[in-house]
């Protein structure tokens, strides 16, 4: 079993599955469905869902199409279907069939008007208003519309001039004559059809009523033989409607719909229309912003397929909705580029170091390993001159207690490189340093000096070869962890959700094309933003911090009971 396999390995869906096929209640096979709409970009939450569904095909030697759920045309695009389809194949995962509930169009078309014939369907006039009214409540039946009464041969005239076109947007609605005193809401009389006069992506302007998600799902469902629907808990009230549309109609089978958790995360929103607002407003840079949880976002910010699916796996399958940490999330892409993901030295803020009794024309070449633990990985060189730069951050005038780095008078060692030692401290008109001049010990590369203990060691990089890049600092887009739970979510945008760093110094076999992620030793998990970068310079987003700096946050919260 591979691990794109295991998320349902021993969950209830399994058990179901498993029992079903010792019963050979679909005949020994397996089917299963991923049905986006087509109406925005996928996230995070979605990825679950295709881990399950394309999972479980997988596992049970079955097959998993793509459908576009895509009956809304006013909201629906082809740039979202195409994106959709990236972000599955980028996961890693083949769908069997690529289908649209728009190519079931005509056959809805003929099933409702099949219902109307059995008197289990009417087209009701009411507005939208009065419909809400006569609905009823949760504690109060709803009321029979007027038009219910219409006879079969009304229904069908009234239907038939909806599709050809004769009526305004909200003249009539198809509605499935049910209950309308049924304790479940969505059993008193549900819509089947609206009329819209919309474009749409895929059919053009074939249609001009369009059937809602309760009746085309399950339909379709059952036209392209699923066995098992899965969805998550919020369609678990509309069990009983998906299954009164397939046992009053002469589909080819009955698929099985089964509920599972509704996850949400914490310190983003995977609401549309919130997300919407970030994009609208201008807080992100666009859905592909990479602290936007959609899958493009995350791919931009560095996350691999690998990871999310991990992910994925690590949270299960369960009945009940629930919450997760971000961290968890976190955690599974750090220990996917611990792995993985070759080292490399970058200087963040960059401070010139002068070794002055480096001769002034010497240079050598270091060999340094990609990665401390594949040596299959391979090695890089890196030049070592005269004058490098080291980060401001390692270099104190007045050194705080336990500061192992580098002072005036004090040694430090180079990463792979000599041990040097700050002689003076060079500032500009303004009192800002400007730059240090050191010496380094020759006898120091690759050994420890006798007799003196030197505990601290930066990275570097040589400041003739230093490439130059602007260095992106990504981090939680938001400050509390439910910024939904109550008042505006916006309220608690996190501040420093991304910070910029220009004139960044990397070591410069980060100029060669990379392709995958990249640990900056000492600061982070970063990717090069392709479409960001330009000959004018290169980009880089951090992933990922080495260590879970916001676990420290809230200890630290509280601790001071904040």
């Amino acid at each position: 079993m591979s691990s794109t396999d295991s998320q349902a390995k021993g969950s209830f869906i399994h058990r179901i599955i498993e029992k079903d096929l010792e019963t050979n209640k679909y005949g020994g096979h397996v089917a299963t469905r991923f049905p986006p709409e087509p109406n925005g970009y996928l996230h995070i939450g979605h990825a679950k869902s295709i881990c399950l569904n394309f999972g479980i095909a997988r596992q049970f030697n079955g097959h998993c199409n793509l459908r576009f759920d895509d009956t809304n045309p006013e909201k629906e695009d082809i740039e979202y279907t195409q994106a959709i389809q990236t972000d599955v194949e980028w996961l890693g995962f083949e769908w069997d069939k690529l289908c649209h509930a728009s190519d079931y169009f005509e056959q809805l078309y003929q099933y409702a008007l099949e219902l109307i014939q059995q008197g289990k369907a009417y087209v009701d006039s009411l507005s939208a208003a009065e419909i809400t009214e006569y609905r009823g409540t949760l504690t109060s039946p709803g009321k029979d519309s007027p038009y219910r009464r219409r006879t079969i041969e009304e229904n069908l005239d009234l239907f038939q001039r909806m599709r050809s076109g004769e009526f305004e947007d909200g003249a009539h609605i198809l509605r499935a004559k049910i209950d309308m005193a049924s304790p479940n809401l969505v059993m008193r009389d549900p819509p089947m059809y609206r009329i819209r006069h919309a474009q749409h992506h895929h059919t053009g302007d074939a249609w001009c009523i369009y059937p809602l998600y309760d009746y085309t799902h399950c339909i379709s469902d059952a036209l392209e033989g699923i066995t098992h629907s899965l969805c998550t808990t919020e369609f678990e009230v509309r069990r009983p409607l998906y299954n009164w549309f397939l046992d009053n109609l002469p589909v080819p089978c009955h698929p099985q719909q089964i509920e599972f958790g509704r996850l949400n995360f914490e310190y983003t929103v995977v609401s549309k229309r919130k997300l919407a607002q970030l994009v609208d407003i201008g807080i992100v840079d666009g859905w592909h912003d990479p602290r936007m949880p959609t899958l493009s976002g995350m791919r931009r910010r560095g996350y691999t397929p690998a990871s999310i699916i991990e992910f994925s796996n690590r949270i299960g399958i369960t009945k009940n909705d629930g919450t997760v940490e971000m961290s968890l999330l976190e955690s599974c892409i750090r220990d996917d580029l611990n792995q993985n993901a070759p080292r490399r030295m970058a200087v963040r803020r960059p401070l010139k170091v002068i070794i002055e009794n480096y001769p002034d024309d010497a240079e050598e070449s270091l060999t340094l390993a990609n990665h401390p633990n594949r040596p299959e990985l391979g090695d890089r060189t890196l030049p070592f001159t005269r004058e490098v730069y080291i980060d401001q951050t390692d270099f104190a005038e007045n050194p705080p207690p336990k500061f192992k780095r580098l002072v005036p008078g004090g040694e430090v060692r180079l990463r792979y490189g000599y041990v040097i030692k700050c002689k003076e401290v060079v500032k500009n008109e303004t009192g800002e340093i400007e730059k240090l001049i050191c010496t380094y010990d020759s006898d120091t590369l690759g050994k420890k000096p006798e007799g003196r203990k030197v505990k601290g060691v930066i990275h570097w990089v040589p400041a003739q070869y230093a490439v130059n890049a602007e260095v992106r600092l990504y981090d939680r887009l938001f400050s509390i962890p439910e910024p939904s739970a109550s008042g505006d979510f916006l309220d608690y945008i996190n501040p420093r959700s991304l910070v910029t760093l220009n004139n960044c110094k990397l070591e410069p076999s980060l100029s060669e094309p990379f392709t995958s992620g990249v640990q900056f030793e000492r600061e982070g998990y970063f990717c090069l933003d392709k479409g960001h970068s330009s000959e004018n310079g290169l980009v880089f987003n951090r992933t990922v911090q080495l260590r879970d700096e916001w676990e420290k946050i809230q200890q630290k919260q509280a601790a001071r009971g904040t």
